[in-house]
């Protein structure tokens, strides 16, 4: 027994410290970086690894091309790039269940090829809950089908997901090529088209009941707010004609708030790469050709003599008009608090615009709107609706004193700070994914030039960047890695792969394939898809190399069942994020998930060797 542990100890306790991390993964105490970073720590405490060869992971290719990416989806999502994806999808999916569902799953697909899976199911959960509503379908029909979609999406191309590039790392750190950005995908497009299939004739069985969020009141978006304080009958958009007298004068210089009542929210102007919406403010130059957002504030004002004065031509409201509004210009909801500076005053005598950045479009008292909103006198408890950009919303939290905010709308989440830099984003990515196909530079470079150029052309800036970085993935990939030395060292993996080839004799590789991957698909029931794929994916290229094969199908079949996750409500976030707006019961997942994670292990097992020989 002595010489036993003596012979073994080094193994036994690696595997020791990979069991404790699986437990402590399986049962989310304490988090997983955490966990990684104790097991890093213990491997060199143990004598298993140098202090160099445990921190090697923090110089690793793989980590910071996945940082790279987090902050080129982070810029996506700054400027507005992925909110407009789902305005297309609104726009596109009319009144059709099944064309919505389609669109659904080929945009989140999309976007999550080169971004956060989680974070694109996050900006398009309230999109396909909305469209929902609209077409009276619950949303359970939808909310799996967005999640299986971000799913798949780490299926379609070399960074759509962490477990990719750790693959393709370890595939190099073995002495092998690495993938390819479009390696993975011909077969992610397949599986991608048999997912929207399958969910086309499953949605059948997720009817959905209505959820307790759903019961409760959510938050109002801009349309709404503006109907509550009746903004919609007193506004109208309204263009500037070019004999116009505002022409080449300023908001301050035309007083027009002050003479006339008309209190200007907004400015449309057309610029090169589409319409623009203008935030107001009194050195803000009318141009020929803008129209105007104004909200008619005086009742006894004479709307059309003002119109035929000023030369301005009435507009009607696009249907998708609060949706342009809300890229630049927020609404919210204060109350005036005891001993505010704002009691006794007019909105006139305070001058909110040139002063705070905002104006007031509304006003309630006692739960009734107040008609003279511009020259009222302000009371203790009054309610205000205010309009300004979402930086000046947001910063009314800072202003307590004076404000109590009490509704922000559902638009504050999908502001997009830099909405004018979106050209300038996809311009970036796209010189990115050329560079990486190309292979002029390694990959990792060609995704560091991407966010330096993202930087350079404004279209996100250092606080957002490091905001993007999902740092508990990156802290979580870097203290697993060293396992991967640590049982390479102590004959761990050997260990392991003789244990398989036992159980599989002399079976055909494909077999092996199939072994690979569903060992793979049941770890990652338990333990995220990303540590999933640093446990197995030495295993499998041992494996490989063992039996003399290429250890680039064992790779690639590693890689595509970690993002398999569909089996359980737990196996992925995106799959967590869908259970409440979907209302699933645990069992929904393995009713819809198991039968199509079988298909994809079919798919994987029959057509990887085709790709990638053995």
């Amino acid at each position: 027994m002595n010489a036993l542990l003596v012979q073994h100890g080094p193994m036994l306790w690696v595997f020791g410290l990979l069991a404790a991390c699986v437990a402590c993964f399986v049962a989310n105490r304490p988090r997983m970086d955490v966990v990684a970073l104790i097991a890093l720590v213990g491997l060199v405490l143990g004598g298993t690894l140098s202090v160099g060869e445990a921190l090697a992971g923090f110089a690793e290719p793989s980590v910071i091309l996945i940082a790279a990416f987090f902050v080129i989806g982070g810029a996506l999502v700054h400027t507005g790039v992925a909110y407009r994806v789902g305005d297309w999808l609104v726009a596109r999916a009319g009144n059709s269940e099944t064309r919505l569902l389609v669109l659904l799953m080929l945009a989140v697909a999309g976007l999550g090829s080169v971004m956060s899976s989680t974070g694109v199911v996050a900006i398009f959960i309230p999109v396909a809950v909305g469209i929902a509503a609209r077409l009276q379908v619950p949303a359970a029909r939808l909310m799996m089908p967005l999640a299986f979609a971000a799913l798949i999406s780490g299926m379609l191309t070399l960074v759509g997901t962490p477990p990719n590039m750790v693959v393709s790392g370890e595939l190099v750190r073995f002495g092998a090529a690495g993938f390819a950005f479009f390696d993975f995908t011909p077969l992610g497009a397949l599986i991608l088209a048999c997912g929207i299939g399958y969910m086309l004739l499953a949605r059948r069985w997720l009817g959905g009941g209505a959820t307790a969020a759903a019961r409760s009141r959510p938050r109002r978006r801009l349309r709404e707010l503006a109907q509550h304080y009746r903004l919609l009958d007193r506004a109208r958009r309204l263009r500037v004609n070019d004999d116009s007298p505002m022409i080449g004068r300023t908001l301050g210089e035309l007083q027009l708030r002050a003479r006339y009542g008309a209190n200007v929210i907004a400015i449309e102007r057309e610029r090169q790469f589409g319409q623009q919406m203008l935030t107001t403010a009194a050195n803000r130059e009318i141009l020929a050709g803008d129209v105007l957002l104004v909200d008619f504030a005086r009742p006894d004002l004479d709307i059309a003599s003002f119109v035929a004065e000023m030369r301005l031509q009435e507009r009607a409201f696009r249907n998708d008009y609060f949706t342009d509004l809300s890229r630049e210009l927020g609404l919210a909801e204060v109350v005036v608090p005891p001993e505010s500076a704002l009691i006794g005053k007019s909105i006139l005598d305070l001058r909110m615009r040139s002063q705070r950045g905002i104006n007031v479009m509304g006003l309630r008292r006692n739960g009734q709107p107040v008609e003279d909103v511009l020259n009222e006198k302000l009371r203790l408890g009054d309610t205000l609706l205010i309009a300004g950009s979402w930086k000046s919303i947001r910063l009314l939290h800072t202003q307590a004193h004076d404000f109590l905010v009490l509704t922000l709308p559902a638009e504050i989440d999908e502001a997009a700070p830099a909405a004018r830099r979106a050209p300038h984003a996809l311009l970036c990515l796209a010189l990115t994914v050329g560079l990486m196909i190309s292979g002029v530079v390694p990959n990792v470079i060609a995704a560091l030039i991407g966010c330096l150029l993202l930087g350079a052309l404004r279209c996100i800036d250092m606080d957002t960047a490091y905001r993007s970085i999902h740092w508990q993935s990156l802290i979580l990939i870097v203290g697993m890695l060293p396992f991967a030395t640590a049982l390479q060292k102590t004959g761990g993996i050997a260990w392991i792969v003789d244990g398989l080839l036992g159980l599989t004799g002399e079976a055909s590789p494909r077999a092996l394939l199939a072994l690979v991957f569903g060992l793979t698909a049941v770890v990652g029931l338990f333990i995220s898809n990303t540590a999933t794929a640093v446990l197995m994916a030495p295993i499998a290229i041992g494996l490989a190399q063992q039996l003399g094969l290429s250890p680039q199908p064992f790779g690639m079949t590693v890689a595509l069942a970690a993002s398999a996750a569909f089996m359980t409500p737990v196996s992925s976030p995106v799959n967590t994020l869908v259970i409440g707006p979907g209302n699933y019961r645990f069992g929904d997942f393995v009713r819809i998930g198991v039968p199509f994670a079988l298909l994809v292990g079919v798919l994987c097992v029959a057509l990887v060797p085709l790709l990638f020989p053995f």
